[in-house]
């Protein structure tokens, strides 16, 4: 996982399974830091109540988070990520 900002977005990028997933990086649940989470088959898991977030929808597989993180579309392009941000 790899965590950045690009102006007031907070994002996330992860690699499952040789595929790159890009989302905002904060719970939706308890403003957690997901980038300090961790990575599992399903997706990213909450560090701070264990929510799991599926990264190629946002959903969240489990409470207390009820609220989908936003996913961004992703292009890699001779090895450079590109993120779609609106």
């Amino acid at each position: 996982m790899l965590d950045f900002d690009y102006g007031d977005k907070k994002i996330l990028l992860a690699n499952l399974d040789g595929k790159i997933y890009a989302s905002d990086r904060i719970c939706t649940h308890a403003d957690a830091d997901l980038s300090t989470g961790i990575l599992t088959e399903e997706g990213v898991t909450c560090p701070l109540h264990l929510s799991t977030f599926n990264l190629k929808t946002g959903v969240p597989e489990n409470l207390p988070a009820e609220t989908p993180l936003k996913i961004y579309n992703v292009k890699i392009e001779q090895n450079e990520i590109y993120i779609e941000v609106n």
